[in-house]
């Protein structure tokens, strides 16, 4: 079975939109009929989040920590209670593409990877201008044998994960924690884009240090860069 977690803090705007993305992949032909298990990680929700995770028919963990950690800790207990051997992870904010999970299980059966470490798309920039977009792609690589670490594009075996003690209760940097703990022990990440991914690049994020935050970072550096090539 493969479990899969999404942390959620007041999160009805988007929420409807990624379960509907992951039950998509869940049924995809390509896993051969293995049972998935999604467990939404309602954190301190005071709004429809949990109304809608249970319209969709999804499994719920309650915490009150308002900490991203803690969170997805709590839905990979639930998880693995169940008896999951891979965990995925997404955000809230994001959506899978169909063959998500079958290309986190091909990197985890065929190339044998403890983990996967995957990329992110942003399609719809929001608020943000060609400039901060430019900056951004600038430094960002979306091919094999990329460096980034994102909570919204994880995956890891149930082994992997309780041999490093999981998630460590951080408000923001857990995925980076867990992959570094990973690299550590000498596990086997894939570095991929393989598994593809959307996100938001919304301006009122929940992660302190988050990709939001490093989003909102930019715009700083890109106007100087605009205004130097004026």
């Amino acid at each position: 079975m493969i479990g899969v977690v999404v942390p959620a803090h007041d999160e009805e705007a988007v929420l409807n939109e990624c379960l509907q993305s992951l039950q998509v992949a869940a049924r995809h032909p390509g896993l051969r009929g293995e049972p998935v298990q999604i467990v939404v990680a309602l954190d301190a929700c005071s709004d429809r989040s949990e109304d809608i995770a249970l319209q969709r028919g999804v499994q719920t963990v309650r915490v009150n920590r308002r900490n991203v950690g803690a969170a997805r800790s709590a839905g990979v207990d639930r998880a693995l209670h169940a008896g999951a051997r891979w965990l995925c992870f997404t955000d809230a904010d994001s959506a899978v593409a169909p063959d998500w999970l079958v290309q986190h299980l091909r990197l985890a059966d065929d190339a044998q990877c403890d983990a996967v470490c995957g990329t992110v798309e942003v399609r719809h920039w929001g608020i943000y201008g060609r400039a901060v977009q430019q900056l951004y792609h600038a430094g960002y690589s979306d091919e094999p044998g990329h460096r980034h670490i994102h909570g919204a594009n994880l995956g890891v075996s149930a082994h992997a994960y309780r041999q490093v003690g999981g998630f460590a209760e951080l408000r923001t940097g857990e995925d980076v924690a867990l992959v570094g703990a990973l690299e550590a022990a000498g596990l086997h990440i894939a570095w991929t884009n393989a598994p593809r991914v959307v996100t938001s690049a919304r301006c009122h994020f929940r992660a302190p240090s988050g990709f939001g935050a490093h989003l909102a970072g930019l715009v700083v550096p890109a106007m100087r860069v605009a205004g130097a090539a004026a």
